[in-house]
């Protein structure tokens, strides 16, 4: 499967990823009319940086005690569940002179939720597609994803020049309700994919097992810490430019967008491997020239430049499913997901602590310096397990395991 047609031929995509995009679309104009709010009222960058990102910081508790519900749980009623609550959650953040702790508490439970929508939604992409289409559908949904931030962004930067941070808020919700009857409608019932009831037990049980393996512990390592450090940069952006964060997320947007495009549309099966590595550099590199506090228009190039970067994900989440049994594919892109949303989180905490005592555009700095050498030394971690005697080219123990390094002969 090789080209964006045949995933729409294909039955049930559709209407799975027009809920998906919809569901994107809510996230970044809610998020931003809540970071708006937040900053309105408390001038704090940490704050404004937390009640953005803050649901990822809840994501670990997710992955820690929900995630079996992933592979245990029917999809589609999965889905349009977590729809309907994240549209009631949104409203409630709507409501006039919320007090800052309930708006935090709220977005606790939003993270909680969210911990079970990236296993849930990867497992069922994996089912729905060949597996010769996982790449080009993973690519789909980040484009919609980034497209989405694209409007999204753009369009609530409009609307809250227009209209009030709770307005928007309750738009968003009115998305997530569009979210839930996209996907209650446009999929199949499907039975879930593991036998078993969500428990804790079951999730600590198959965290184990990923996390037992090297190959799988620095795929996920790579996934989470150089991505999450960037994004520490991308939750300063309402405090480095108040008046215009709607287009530097924007810009971002279409970086990743981009990416997207390019790598899983037009980057060569055998050439993919070799990609990860670079990508996260480039994701990082250019937040450097945020040191010298650039004006709005050269940020955005640079943070276009940058979100291009993001496009490494495809290929580390196509070695992650490499190493993964089928029966496990929901739980382990889960665990992907919920680590990198929590390590999103955390960088966010990050960012806004050295911006609240330093600036935004040094919290950039750091966080972009720090991303750099994470990336560099999982690089260097990828070629000490390439040289270790009996690791095979396509066992557990191939190198390509870490940041996608390719093999010594080039095998991906």
């Amino acid at each position: 499967m090789r080209s964006y047609r045949d995933l729409f031929r294909t039955p049930e995509f559709t209407p799975f990823f027009l809920s998906y995009a919809a569901f994107n679309a809510a996230l970044t104009i809610g998020g931003l009319s809540l970071a708006t709010l937040v900053y309105r009222a408390t001038d704090s960058p940490l704050l404004a940086a937390m009640s953005m990102f803050g649901p990822q910081l809840a994501q670990v508790l997710g992955a820690t005690f929900l995630l079996s519900g992933a592979d245990r749980l029917p999809p589609r009623a999965t889905l349009a569940g977590m729809g309907l609550a994240f549209a009631a959650l949104t409203a409630v953040l709507a409501v006039p002179g919320l007090p800052v702790w309930a708006v935090f508490a709220v977005v606790l439970v939003q993270g909680l939720i969210a911990s079970l929508g990236g296993g849930v939604t990867g497992g069922l992409l994996n089912e729905i597609l060949p597996k010769s289409g996982f790449v080009l559908g993973r690519s789909m949904f980040n484009m919609a994803s980034g497209l989405m931030q694209v409007l999204g962004f753009a369009m609530g930067g409009a609307l809250l020049a227009l209209l009030s941070p709770r307005t928007c808020l309750l738009l968003a919700a009115a998305l997530y309700l569009t979210e839930a009857l996209g996907y209650r409608l446009g999929l199949t019932a499907r039975p879930a994919r593991a036998s078993g009831r969500l428990s804790v037990r079951a999730t600590w049980s198959s965290n184990a097992f990923l996390w037992s393996s090297r190959p799988r512990r620095l795929t996920y390592l790579g996934l989470w810490i150089p991505n999450g450090l960037v994004v520490g940069c991308d939750s300063l952006y309402v405090s480095y430019a108040p008046e215009a964060a709607g287009a530097l997320f924007a810009s971002g947007a279409l970086g990743m967008f981009a990416g997207d495009v390019w790598v899983g549309r037009f980057a060569r099966p055998a050439l993919r491997p070799r990609l990860a590595t670079p990508l996260l550099l480039l994701l990082a590199t250019p937040y450097l020239l945020f040191a010298f506090h650039p004006p709005v228009a050269v940020a955005a190039v640079a943070v276009c430049l940058s979100n291009i970067g993001f496009a490494a994900s495809l290929v580390q989440q196509e070695r992650l499913m490499s190493l993964t049994p089928d029966d496990m594919a929901g739980h382990a892109l889960g665990l992907r997901s919920a680590g990198m949303l929590t390590m999103q989180g955390v960088a966010a905490a990050l960012a806004g602590t050295v911006a609240q005592l330093t600036s935004p555009a040094t919290g950039m700095t750091v966080m972009a310096t720090g991303s750099i050498a994470v990336t560099l030394a999982l690089a260097a971690a990828g070629k000490r397990e390439e040289r270790r005697p009996g690791v095979g080219r396509d066992g557990e123990g191939g190198a390509v395991g870490v940041l996608g390094v390719a093999d010594v002969d080039g095998v991906g």
